[in-house]
């Protein structure tokens, strides 16, 4: 397994991340608690990764209400392995409760996302969404201090846009960002991974296979299996369900078999061939879909074939 530093943080990770957004629900969605993958797939889940050489797990106190943070904790204490731990912070615990990023939120939320861990320490702590109702300055002095306590080893932001970055870089310099990005969601083309480039900061996307739609799983005029994402939480991808990108797809799909691999282990392999691109954080929502992404690092692909394969989208 190929491995990146963040930075200069000090900080080492596997250049596939384990996404456990889908562990005890579908990500922060409280109307999904519950549901996703239970303990026992989880922790199938996380000896797959940690066979392979995935050690880095990107988890948030709010994926599953805190189940996805508990079941890596009991994984961990059962397992005795010591996985590098990236988590965040923003969304509410259950609905109806607080959000965002006040110091005292913050801190608090720290705690009880170490304490579900098992854990004294991760090894980077991001804040979920950027929070129009806390100044930048409350945000990067309350990370940088939680840092130097040393309580997390580096910290980023998530789902953050161009402006917000370029107002948070004023302040502070995060260790990285994690966005969406695919050959799907291109967004962050525009400024971000400029931004990114011009101020040193690691970027490692999520989303790499946008919802699934990357892999081929999903057929136009047809309904999504069920239990799938789209099936599950489609509100994200909805408005790429058009007959455009499914012919799209069908390029893309025969590109990858002309390649000689699955359309998952060329999407990823498309996001590793960015220069931006630290690593790559991807969300299984079972063991054996590991192996595809962790077979994109033996596809290497020329700045010319990587630009070539954008250009079907």
């Amino acid at each position: 397994m190929e491995r990146r530093q963040l930075g200069t943080s000090g900080v080492d990770v596997s250049r596939i991340i384990l996404g456990c957004g889908n562990f005890g629900g579908i990500g922060s969605a409280p109307e999904l608690f519950g549901q996703g993958e239970n303990e026992d797939q989880a922790f199938q889940i996380m000896d797959g990764a940690w066979e392979l050489g995935i050690t880095t797990f990107d988890t948030a106190d709010a994926y599953g209400g805190g189940r996805s943070e508990t079941a890596i904790g009991k994984w961990i204490a059962s397992r005795g392995h010591g996985p590098e731990i990236a988590t965040k912070t923003f969304n509410p615990m259950e609905a109806g409760q607080d959000r965002g990023l006040s110091r005292a939120r913050v801190t608090r939320q720290l705690e009880s996302s170490l304490d579900r861990l098992g854990v004294e320490q991760v090894e980077v702590y991001l804040a979920h969404a950027f929070d129009p109702d806390t100044p930048l300055e409350e945000i990067v002095s309350t990370f940088d201090a939680l840092q130097q306590t040393g309580l997390i080893r580096a910290w980023g932001v998530s789902n953050f846009d161009a402006a917000q970055l370029r107002r948070l870089f004023e302040l502070g310099r995060p260790a990285l960002v994690q966005n969406s990005y695919s050959l799907l969601e291109r967004g962050d083309e525009g400024e971000v991974l400029a931004l990114c480039a011009e101020f040193d900061v690691c970027y490692t996307p999520f989303g790499p296979l946008a919802g699934g739609l990357l892999t081929g799983k999903y057929r136009r005029g047809e309904k999504p299996p069920a239990q799938s994402r789209l099936a599950l939480r489609p509100g994200p991808y909805e408005h790429l369900l058009t007959e455009e990108t499914f012919t799209q797809l069908d390029r893309f799909a025969e590109a990858a078999t002309s390649r000689g691999v699955s359309p998952a282990t060329l999407a990823v392999a498309w996001l590793l061939a960015q220069p931006a691109v630290t690593s790559v954080v991807v969300g299984p929502r079972h063991v054996e879909h590991l192996e595809p992404a962790v077979a994109a690092l033996d596809v290497q692909l020329s700045p010319a074939e990587a630009d070539e394969l954008a250009r079907l989208f």
